[in-house]
């Protein structure tokens, strides 16, 4: 079992106190020159390091105090040559006569940095010469952590290029070949702590199933228990491994920073040597950091020219290895590569670079059998960033990339994995964000095809994702085909694919996503009528589909769309011709009308009853007479049929009486019609000032200022004069009930509407009319208890509008002058 940490901290304080203690007699040897004596307390200094309690943490920090003190030893030990007290030939025999070989080997390797810098002998044959003495020491933390202090004495006195330690021109191979034995060696150091661990946890399992053979049931707990301590131990040591990971590292990044690793070397020789060691390893811990180190430290243009060499090592990894997060290191890092210059980029083209990637990564996952579709997917989202980053104008590409992933999906089967759903959101999103244009991504013939592996939730938040993305850059969708296929991905707004799950959906969440899809719809253009038309089409046959609860939210966007089309086509008539969709008022007229029937079918009736009125101001406008008067038709229908409701019908007949009023296309008996049916549903409605408001209202359908034939005074007269009535009666039920002052504010607002015929010149409005009014209601203000302030401040102003007109003076004065307030 490993110790726990008290015991730790109690080693550890021991080892310090042991290196302090030996250190302070080695000191005095220092300052006296005495050199055996130096030789004596060091060996018994480094010894502390002997010990195999410690953790690697707590490890380091004893080797670190050992480290410090042997550069004060190397010093002395420089001094000493120099002095010419001892050769260094002398002093490198004489330090192995050390009784231990652990504080042997780290003061032949500290002598040895001396030997090496007096340049008495090639720096390649004492460096093969530390490099193979090493191998004596084959405990893990010990042979690691000597081998760390080996390198990095060294790491200054490679005979390099450029380097003062530089021999023949096969020196630097000598160098390469150090670091590489040294990082080999440390590598089976690292790796065998795991598997000593793994060996105790295999043998406590056959302790286990013996013990079970031999029916000793009362034991089978005990030994479990055992066998989870072992479980734990084997956690801790992989702990300790990654602590220790750095040592190994070190060794690559040397590697690097040698001036004689060029692109040929690291091509033939470094490159080479290290994947054969990560591979044959076969520990994953090891396989993943080396891997990544790889990456790390050697530059992005020896990955690119070495790309295939690379990549073929990931198959031959365990199946425990993270390679997904590796292999999106690498494209990460040549992504960034190809973007740093546009130089770079033929590169990439010359040497295949997608194409190896994309085959490594198959033969990645057909290798690793079990690997989750999360970890697929994550790679390729990974190639098609990086697809987008380097070859963005390569469609063909992006969508080899989509291909590939929507193999990987198991049959038509949904993925259940929220981890892998959140990849392939990742996935489609990926070129809405490259192109800031849904319409590249309808290219991509694969693009739907991975939307139809989620589930009908993240389907619903994909298609929010593009809406937004099409809204953001205000993208415009010109045909009829890419509407169709925009609407098929986003489909899971526009109709209830699984109906058990419609309880479920949040009130606010459902109007957001359809008042999404209605904003969408007026992305939808093109300036050719017969295409635009084609489009129209197409968005009906996919909104008729969405149920009671969506075409409430996204029908008008469509009218208006098509309304829109039938003023662009203002003048024109026309037929279908053979099988072509001719684009004519007429033809948009027959879809709106069908439109507005699918509404009322979900029991719409006042937007109906608006779209109704709309349509006939849009016929109007296209001086057509019939289909004007068809759309009053239907929307009077509609009224007295649908629109129950009380507040409902005061507000649909003042948005009749508001809109007959704007029409100019009617004849006398058609316009007659229209207008009797309005004034009589006026006069029908519910309460009495409804009744009184919505009449006086209709007197405007008898005096339009811009109509030269619209101008029947009597008429006029007869609606106000009927308001009056009804305002009346209004105050007599109010008497009678002891209401409140409204019919009051009925005078008030009737007489403004005569004022109003009065200024236009209506000859059936005279001052005398007026005044009999104003006499009214002063009359009715004084003898009311109850007087509506309000009602009070809206006569004193009318009768201040009055007395204005009258100082004008001229013809407007004596127009007014008669009048007495």
């Amino acid at each position: 079992m490993l110790p726990d940490t008290e015991d730790e901290e109690k080693w550890l304080a021991e080892g310090i106190a042991g290196v302090q203690h030996n250190a302070f007699y080695m000191h005095r040897a220092l300052d006296s020159n005495d050199l055996k004596d130096v030789l004596r307390y060091s060996v018994q200094m480094l010894s502390e390091l002997r010990t195999s309690l410690l953790s690697p943490h707590k490890y380091y920090e004893l080797y670190m105090r050992a480290f410090d003190e042997l550069r004060k030893v190397e010093m002395f030990f420089r001094e000493e040559i120099s002095r010419g007290n001892i050769s260094v030939m002398e002093l490198y025999e004489l330090v192995q006569h050390a009784g231990n070989i652990l504080p042997r080997l780290y003061l032949l390797c500290t002598v040895g940095s001396v030997y090496i810098k007096s340049k008495e002998a090639p720096a390649k044959d004492v460096l093969k010469d530390l490099v193979e003495m090493c191998l004596g020491i084959q405990h893990s933390v010990h042979g690691l952590f000597l081998r760390s202090y080996l390198c990095q004495i060294s790491r200054d006195k490679l005979p390099d290029i450029g380097s003062e330690y530089e021999g023949d021109a096969e020196t630097v191979n000598d160098a390469i070949e150090f670091v590489l034995q040294n990082f080999t060696e440390m590598n089976k150091l690292w790796v065998r702590m795991q598997h000593q661990t793994a060996a105790l946890v295999s043998h406590a399992g056959i302790i286990v199933i013996l013990k079970l053979l031999g029916d000793l049931v009362l034991r089978l707990e005990f030994e479990l228990s055992g066998l989870q301590g072992l479980t734990r131990e084997k956690d801790k040591r992989e702990k300790e491994r990654s602590q220790l990971r750095d040592l190994i590292g070190k060794n690559l990044h040397i590697l690097s920073q040698i001036e004689g690793v060029d692109l040929d070397v690291y091509k033939e020789t470094v490159l080479p040597r290290v994947l054969e060691q990560v591979v044959n390893c076969k520990d994953d811990v090891a396989q993943h950091y080396l891997m990544d180190c790889i990456i790390q430290v050697f530059p992005d243009e020896y990955h690119l020219q070495t790309l295939e060499t690379l990549l073929s090592a990931f198959p031959q990894l365990q199946p425990s290895v993270d390679i997904k997060t590796v292999l999106s290191q690498l494209m990460d890092r040549l992504s960034n590569y190809a973007t740093s210059s546009t130089e770079v980029l033929p590169e990439f083209l010359q040497v295949e670079a997608f194409g190896k990637l994309s085959n490594a990564i198959g033969k990645v996952i057909e290798a690793q059998a079990y690997m989750p579709i999360v970890g697929a997917i994550t790679l390729y989202v990974s190639l098609l960033t990086f697809t987008l980053r380097v070859h963005p104008d390569r469609l063909d590409y992006v969508d080899q990339v989509l291909g590939a992933c929507v193999k990987k999906f198991p049959g038509k089967a949904k993925l259940e994995d929220s981890k892998a759903t959140k990849q392939i959101v990742a996935l489609m999103s990926a070129p809405l964000e490259k192109y800031n244009d849904i319409v590249t991504a309808l290219k991509l013939p694969n693009y739907p095809h991975v939307m139809d592996h989620l589930d009908n939730g993240t389907k619903k938040v994909m298609a929010v994702v593009i809406i937004q993305s099409i809204m953001k850059n205000t993208t415009c969708i010109s045909t009829a085909d890419k509407v169709e296929a925009l609407f098929e991905l986003i489909k899971g707004l526009m109709k209830d694919v699984d109906e058990t799950q419609d309880d479920e959906i949040d009130e606010e969440d459902f109007k957001e996503e359809q008042n999404s899809v209605a904003r969408l719809i007026h992305m939808l253009h093109n300036d050719d009528p017969e295409e635009m038309l084609k489009i129209i089409y197409t968005v009906r046959k996919y909104i008729v589909l969405g149920g009671p609860k969506r075409l409430p939210f996204t029908v008008p966007s469509l009218m208006f769309s098509a309304l829109k089309l039938v003023r662009q086509l203002q003048g024109q008539d026309g037929e279908a011709v053979g099988e072509q969709v001719s684009a004519t008022p007429k033809k948009i007229f027959q879809i709106l009308h069908q439109t507005i029937e699918d509404l009322l079918s979900v029991s719409s009736p006042e937007l109906a009853l608006r779209l109704y009125l709309q349509c006939a101001e849009a016929a109007n406008d296209c001086d057509l007479e019939p289909i004007a008067y068809e759309f009053f038709t239907q929307a009077f229908v509609l009224y007295e049929e649908e629109v129950a409701d009380s507040k409902a019908q005061v507000t649909a007949i003042h948005l009749i009486t508001g809109t007959l009023q704007r029409m100019n296309i009617f004849g006398v008996e058609n316009r007659d019609t229209l207008t009797h049916k309005a004034t009589g549903y006026s006069a029908k409605l519910l309460k009495k000032p409804d009744q009184c408001r919505a009449v006086y209202a209709c007197s405007h359908l008898f005096w339009v200022d811009d109509q030269d034939g619209v101008k029947d005074g009597e008429r006029v007269l007869l609606c106000l004069k009927r308001a009056l009535r009804i305002a009346n009666a209004a105050q007599q039920m109010a008497n009678a009930t002891r209401g409140s002052g409204d019919p009051v504010m009925l005078f008030i607002e009737i007489l403004n509407k005569y004022l109003y015929f009065f200024e236009k010149g209506n000859p059936q409005i005279t001052s005398s009319i007026l005044q009999g009014l104003i006499e009214l209601i002063k009359t009715e203000t004084q003898s009311d208890t109850s007087s509506d302030p309000s009602a009070d401040s809206f006569f004193a102003s009318t009768l201040r509008y009055i007395e204005f007109q009258k100082q004008k003076g001229g013809a407007t004065g004596e127009k007014y002058e008669p009048i007495k307030t």
